[in-house]
């Protein structure tokens, strides 16, 4: 894929064979954001899991602390009580049948899908459309629930659905090129934390095979998986330069998820 100069300036700012510490990679990635609109900072993480196993596939919600610097657009399924409660919490659209048949008729202009559990019939008919996009209501990840108020101001908030993809890669925002360096490393923080926590009992072996961020229009940057606890991200603050355990290994450049 051939990219402009812009890209192959800021790709030139990037050591290929250099795995930087998060703080470091954070700071780089500022640096090397120079679109004329402000850019999504994502973070790629490969693990050592068997997604043809459904015990090792991951899929949750976590809230970053800094949110993502966007207005989250709330779709959300009720009737009645419920749906007067969503539209006092500050969903962008509230519906049941009539919302149902206008996304079928291509309406998109959201972000976040929630139901309650009443409303999934007419919802399931819609899973062509909203399952390919990742917007599908799920009681796992809290967006089928009776208590709409709590799940609209969660995802307004800045509440993240991430999830293990087929190539056991979580992709995931976890900011805006404008936030402050300090915001997107507790955002990112916060994602390592939970990626952590979220290891599957079946996992064996190394578990945080690389991590990369990159932003919308920049080049991938390896980030030390090694320093996935926040003692290790935020060393100043008293943590050990020893490296994690096999939950982490250092990353291999090689295995870099590009933006």
């Amino acid at each position: 894929m051939a990219h402009g100069k812009r890209f192959r300036q800021q790709f030139q700012k990037v050591q290929r064979d250099h795995v930087y510490p998060p703080a470091e990679a954070i700071n780089l990635i500022k640096e090397t954001a120079s679109a004329n609109f402000d850019e999504t900072v994502e973070v790629h993480i490969r693990l050592g899991v068997n997604v043809r196993h459904a015990e090792e596939q991951l899929r949750g919600t976590l809230a970053l602390p800094n949110g993502l610097g966007k207005d989250v657009k709330v779709a959300v399924f009720a009737q009645g009580d419920k749906a007067r409660d969503a539209e006092a919490a500050g969903a962008d659209i509230v519906g049941a049948d009539d919302l149902a048949s206008k996304i079928e008729e291509g309406f998109d202009d959201f972000d976040v899908v929630i139901a309650t559990p009443d409303m999934m019939p007419t919802v399931g008919r819609l899973g062509r459309v909203l399952g390919p996009s990742g917007k599908m209501p799920n009681p796992k990840v809290g967006t089928v629930t009776d208590d709409v108020e709590k799940a609209v101001g969660e995802s307004k908030a800045g509440k993240v659905e991430y999830r293990t993809d087929r190539q056991a890669i979580v992709h995931l925002a976890i900011g805006k090129a404008s936030f402050d360096a300090d915001k997107l490393l507790e955002n990112y923080a916060a994602v390592m934390d939970e990626i952590t926590k979220a290891k599957p009992a079946s996992t064996k072996g190394r578990y945080i095979l690389s991590v990369s961020v990159s932003t919308t229009m920049g080049p991938g940057i390896s980030v030390d998986s090694a320093k996935a606890t926040e003692q290790d991200i935020f060393p100043e603050q008293g943590g050990s330069e020893a490296p994690a355990d096999d939950a982490a290994e250092p990353a291999d450049d090689s295995e870099a998820v590009p933006a």
